[in-house]
Formats: C-alpha cells, structure tokens, sequence
C-alpha cells in the first residue's frame, strides 16, 4: 500500500504532516510512504521520530505552492513544487493515494491537469465528510465545481454512493438532492433535472434534502454543487466551532453548571469527538484517476493520520476502479 504525500502543504507543514505520517506508519504496517519536499527539511523533521525508515521515501522538491496563488498558474509554473511532483507520482503510478494540506485551488487544478478525470466522468468531485445526529454523511461536491448542469450532479450521486458503499461499508446508501423543499417539483431547473436524472441512476435516491435533514441522518450522501457545498461545509465547522464555545461559556458559568459538567466530562468529550474534522479525514476528490485527497489547511497530527487511515480505506475500497466500471455503464445528456 503506497501513499505520497505532500509534506510542505497547509498551514503546519512540515511538523504536522510528518508526525502525522509517522503515527499513520504505525496504524497501518502494510503502508510505505513517500514524501514530497525539501528533503533537507524533511529528513531533519524525521530525526526526532523513532520511525521504520526503510518505509518512508523522500522525494526532492525546491519549490511550495502558497495558498495565495492563482490555482492554474502555480499548478504550470512550479514543475518542481511538491504539489506537482507529489502529483506526476500518482500519475506514474507510484503510489494509489496523493494528499495535501496545501491549497484547494491548485490541488483540484492539478489533479485535473495531470492526473485526470476518468473515462466518461464530465466532472471530479470535492467530497468531505459531515457529522450527523447517526453517524456522517459524504457532502458532494463542496467546492470543485460552482457550476454545474443536472448530468454532473446525477454523476456525483453515482461517485458518492460507492464510497460510501465501498469504504464506510454502508449497503444501499440513502441519496438526497440539496433543495429548498421536499418535493420532486420543488427547486430551480437545475435541481428539477437532477432530480429527474438521479431518479434513473442505480442508487438508493430519497428525494430532495433540506437545510434542516443534511445532518438530521436521514441521507448518507448529499448531493449539491460545488457553491453551495462549500457554503454548507463551512457554515457547519463554524456551527460546531460557536456551539463547542457557547457551550463552554454555560458549563463555566456558575459552580452548579461546574460541578454538572464534570458529572457529564464522559459525554461531552464523546460529543467534542464527533464534531472534530481531525476525526474524519480530508476531502475526496472523487473522478480522477487515482485517489486524491485535500486536508484541512490547518490540520495537525492527528488530522494527518485520520487521512491515512482514509487513504487505506480508499485503497482496500478500489474506489477509483469501481467509479470506472459504473460510470461507464451510464450514458448522459442535458
């Protein structure tokens, strides 16, 4: 099981990353790792881990695309970024899985100029997980495509079912379409076709979800547009962030709330841990020849390891593969 990973992206690299994939090393004895990046930097971070070297591979790189810059642009210039190198190695098939903590933008960007969508797929999909009142759902799209037309979305429906299917190992996952109402003639044009066209995929489509049920755990994948994905996926980290200190606030208030809270530490943390991104990995990019997965930009340690873990889930899913097989069967037009 191979997996490269980009070790100067996102806002705590190098430290993070590489202590991540040290901690992932272990979790999984099966894995070996190349890292892409300054391998003078790289190898004096790894001096102060006890790690099994001979499954660690530094590749070289003397430039870092900074999440500032124009996507494209940066994805053409910096040829020896460990962005684009880390790419062009899952591209050669050097490994299964390619992560980054590094700028969204330019990780779609490359992703889609080098590695590629697959046969018959119209559009790659950012794909995150979202905690819900059951469990988690896969959120897709939530960012690579602000504009899409009904046959994308069916397509998303498709790719978000056998992830979900395939690596969290729910049978038949419950499908909605994000909408401003329940029914089938509810929504814009747009949602109207989709609606029309997912119908007709061979997935376990439950009609339209509002704002209020893409948490409530009714659905296991929530179909939308880039745009208004990413609205819901921030809207809902700020949500967990604002409740996580309102609620801190209260139990701090008075020596009853102390004394109830410390009562209750138990469930609090349990609740504290299913809000936490560092729990659920990065986000898929789902259409692509080869896995492809964007961390969180501030992630950690922890969070580094939580996406290992899903790159190892991915691997053993044959996502990509099975994406492949499906697609091809399935011809649309709008």
């Amino acid at each position: 099981m191979k997996v490269i990973v980009d070790a100067m992206g996102g806002d705590n690299a190098p430290g993070a990353i590489i202590e991540g994939c040290v901690l992932g090393l272990k979790d999984h004895p099966d894995m070996h790792i190349t890292l892409t990046g300054s391998e003078e930097v790289i190898r004096a971070e790894l001096a102060g881990y006890d790690h099994d070297a001979s499954r660690i591979n530094v590749v070289n790189t003397t430039e870092v695309i900074d999440m500032a810059e124009p996507a494209v642009e940066a994805i053409r210039k910096k040829k020896d970024s460990s962005m684009v190198v880390g790419l062009n190695l899952l591209k050669q098939g050097e490994g299964s899985v390619f992560i980054t903590a590094g700028s969204t933008g330019a990780a779609i960007s490359g992703a889609t100029l080098i590695v590629r969508r697959l046969k018959n797929v119209k559009r790659p999909a950012l794909a995150p997980m979202l905690p819900t009142r059951t469990g988690r759902a896969l959120l897709i799209d939530c960012g690579a495509n602000a504009e899409v037309r009904a046959s994308f979305l069916a397509q998303f429906a498709l790719m978000g079912s056998i992830y979900m299917e395939k690596v969290e190992g729910i049978k038949n996952p419950r499908v909605g379409l994000v909408n401003n109402g329940t029914e089938a003639e509810k929504g814009t044009d747009l949602t109207k076709q989709a609606y029309k066209l997912i119908e007709k995929m061979p997935v376990n489509f439950c009609g339209n979800a509002e704002g209020r049920d893409i948490v409530s755990g009714e659905f296991d994948v929530i179909v939308t547009d880039g745009f208004t994905g990413n609205v819901i996926l921030k809207h809902t980290e700020g949500l967990a962030g604002t409740l996580m200190h309102m609620l801190k606030k209260e139990l701090k208030s008075s020596l009853r709330t102390k004394i109830g809270a410390a009562l209750a530490m138990p469930a609090f943390k349990n609740f504290k841990k299913s809000m936490d991104y560092t729990e659920y990995g990065g986000a898929l990019l789902l259409g692509v020849n080869g896995g492809v997965v964007k961390a969180h930009g501030s992630s950690n340690a922890k969070a580094i390891r939580s996406t290992l873990r899903q790159a190892a889930e991915f691997i053993g899913g044959d996502v990509v593969g099975m994406i492949k097989k499906e697609i091809s069967r399935i011809s649309l037009d709008d």
